[in-house]
């Protein structure tokens, strides 16, 4: 990730001067959000955000590690997921938002556990992101089906 990452994204005031690997980095830094919300940042969850970002970003398993690395970067500097979920809706259309949700659930549901800090932090990125609850609801019956 560029140097000043966060203070880029912080500091950028119109969102045409967001480029689309600002998204890719948001993306990257809400999926270690979502694995760390429970307290219990696994190998197992680790493999699956790499396997999620190899998969939509069309990267090889070096590049997907180096992304997941700088989403943990950004992750743990950021205040709040303003940041991300801002770059995110700006640069990403609806259908791939939906999409992310459900990569999310995936990452969330990866343990085999819902946690609560789990839940809200859904539920705030879900609605930052001009989601429904029923978007994010659907997304994770899809993901639990899948098993």
């Amino acid at each position: 990730m560029p140097v000043g990452f966060l203070k880029k994204l912080l500091a950028t005031t119109s969102t045409s001067e967001l480029q689309p690997e600002d998204a890719r980095a948001s993306i990257a830094a809400l999926l270690v959000m979502a694995a760390r919300a429970d307290d219990h940042y696994t190998q197992h969850e680790i493999d699956v955000i790499e396997h999620a970002l190899a998969e939509r970003f069309k990267l090889d398993p070096a590049a997907a590690a180096q992304l997941r690395e700088e989403g943990e970067t950004a992750e743990a500097e950021a205040i709040d997921l303003y940041q991300f979920t801002r770059a995110i809706k700006v640069a990403v259309p609806l259908e791939d938002r939906v999409a992310l949700v459900e990569t999310l659930w995936r990452v969330i549901l990866s343990d085999a556990e819902r946690d609560p800090h789990e839940e809200a932090l859904m539920r705030q990125i879900v609605d930052r992101l001009g989601l429904s609850p029923m978007d994010s609801a659907l997304a994770r019956q899809r993901v639990a089906a899948r098993g």
